[in-house]
């Protein structure tokens, strides 16, 4: 592409971790010039190991920090003051993940910056929200997936509360708030006014129990950890054993069903009365768990692939490894080198979205205060104009 759809945006972010840093390097990847603020420490992630790539510097970091700029700034300080400023006079939004009250303490929500440049988005990431009783409670992904609800709907019945293996309350929220800051700016560019947007992790874990939590809330279903992770209401939509592991059958509808008892010689199953229909199946589940089991185990999950793949959705399940170096992988080019100041070059993800077929390109993320020297004398020599 010869211009992303974001040139021209600019963004200023004070963040850490995981949620904020993931919302801003999306807008990052997408040509939004983001300058991330950091403490003279820098980010937590900078120190999570394994610390291979040297001082303030480490893999976490680079996953979540592509293709910003760095720089260090002290809010209690009035020439860093000023400089934030002068930067959020020619910014479109500015996005922090401090704890609910802090963003109004220290003069980073749309109330204090609207005097500076009445058209500034003010994004806040927040464990439970800036307003209410927990609104300076620290919190993390884990924590919300511990009371929203989805440790009690993981894992096998009668097994403890589990948590999803990844940080996915995080990302979702990053993801929100990336969507909600665009949103907002789109609107300010309009009317002339800019605005606060807020997302909690807590509202975001919430918001993802979607049907399941619908069912509560209306017809008071509570739904139950379900057996080999199987949708609580389709079947057959779950785990079965092969001769080499596990693979998971997806027939979500009627006609994936008659074309899987087919496609593994079965199709008198079709017929039987126990599993003719979706009431039937979910009714039976565990007998027609026990009848597929039998079916699976004669071949080893790529001889069932080499049957199923294109027909019926279906997929083996892989290890961390065997999932990264699933050679569909390298085909869709969802691994990219990204060279690293260190010398070294980096193998990260790409960015999952494509422009006009197109893989967004990547650079390294900053190594702490790397752009501070240049948008310090930027400011000094406006400011000695001025």
């Amino acid at each position: 592409m010869t211009a992303l759809p974001l040139d021209g945006l600019k963004i200023i972010s004070f963040e850490q971790y995981g949620a904020a840093p993931y919302a801003t390097m999306f807008l990052a990847d997408l040509g939004a010039d983001v300058v991330k603020v950091e403490g003279a420490e820098g980010d937590y992630a900078r120190k999570t190991g394994p610390l291979t790539l040297g001082e303030a510097d480490s893999l976490y970091y680079q996953c979540f920090n592509l293709n910003k700029r760095s720089l260090i700034l002290d809010l209690k300080a009035d020439i860093d003051r000023a400089l934030l400023h002068r930067l959020v006079a020619d910014s479109h939004a500015v996005v922090n993940n401090l704890r609910g009250s802090l963003p109004a303490k220290l003069g980073l929500d749309y109330a204090a910056l609207s005097a500076v440049n009445p058209r500034i988005v003010c994004g806040h990431i927040s464990a439970y929200g800036r307003t209410g009783s927990r609104a300076d409670w620290p919190g993390y992904d884990f924590l919300m997936q511990a009371e929203a609800g989805f440790m009690a709907l993981t894992g096998d019945p009668g097994s403890p509360p589990t948590r999803v293996g990844l940080s996915m309350v995080d990302y979702m929220t990053g993801m929100m708030m990336a969507f909600g800051l665009v949103s907002a700016i789109r609107g300010a560019e309009r009317g002339g006014i800019g605005t606060d947007v807020d997302v909690s992790l807590f509202d975001a874990a919430l918001h993802q129990l979607a049907y399941q939590g619908t069912w509560y809330l209306n017809e008071g279903v509570i739904t139950p950890q379900t057996p080999r992770s199987a949708h609580p209401s389709t079947v057959p939509v779950q785990l079965y054993k092969t001769a080499d592991g596990w693979l998971y059958i997806c027939c979500m509808n009627q006609k994936f069903w008659e074309i899987l008892v087919r496609l593994i010689g079965r199709p008198e199953l079709g017929a039987d009365p126990r599993f003719a229909d979706l009431a039937s199946r979910r009714e039976n589940r565990d007998v027609l768990t026990d009848v597929l089991d039998a079916v699976f185990l004669t071949r080893t999950r790529a001889e069932w692939m080499q049957i199923l793949q294109g027909q019926i959705p279906a997929a083996p399940v892989e290890s961390l490894d065997g999932a990264i170096d699933n050679p569909f992988v390298a085909e869709v080019g969802m691994v990219q080198d990204v060279p690293h100041p260190a010398g070294r070059t980096l193998r990260m993800f790409a960015n999952p979205l494509r422009f006009g077929g197109a893989r967004l390109v990547q650079r390294a993320a900053p190594g702490l205060d790397a752009d501070g020297p240049a948008l310090r004398g930027l400011f000094e020599g406006t400011h000695r104009e001025a």
